[in-house]
């Protein structure tokens, strides 16, 4: 299983979200969020916040992201690392909905890129969420 990216992919991972985020449909909070997951197999698959009125409906890009990787080739690759990104600059680390279903697809060591207070922070998802669902323990 590949290693988390060095400097130089975090940043085309990086990237490859802010691509997306371009495509978020967000006119409720005016805040587009994009979303690239690097897989094991070294695939890249992206996604984009999509609000809805009512905002219970409303569905966050890491897990538009997933549920596509899903359902475009199957739920067996795992995911090495993820970044997220906004249009708007704000941190933002991916929600604690986001972190629970992308544990389920996600390598133990799975690092996370999302924007901060100072740049880019990383941070392996496990930290992000300490106390997981898991079906398998780790």
């Amino acid at each position: 299983m590949p290693e988390a990216p060095g400097p130089e992919a975090a940043a085309r991972l990086i990237a490859a979200a802010g691509q997306a985020a371009a495509h978020a449909y967000a006119p409720y909070s005016k805040f587009q969020v994009g979303a690239a997951l690097l897989f094991d197999d070294g695939s890249v698959v992206t996604g984009c916040n999509v609000e809805n009125v009512s905002y219970g409906l409303t569905s966050c890009a890491e897990r538009n992201a997933l549920f596509r990787a899903i359902s475009e080739a199957g739920p067996h690759r795992k995911v090495v690392a993820i970044a997220v990104t906004n249009t708007n600059g704000h941190p933002s680390p991916p929600c604690g909905a986001c972190r629970q279903v992308l544990s389920e697809f996600a390598a133990p060591d799975a690092m996370i890129y999302f924007p901060g207070n100072n740049g880019i922070e990383s941070r392996l998802l496990k930290e992000l969420l300490p106390f997981q669902f898991r079906l398998d323990p780790r």
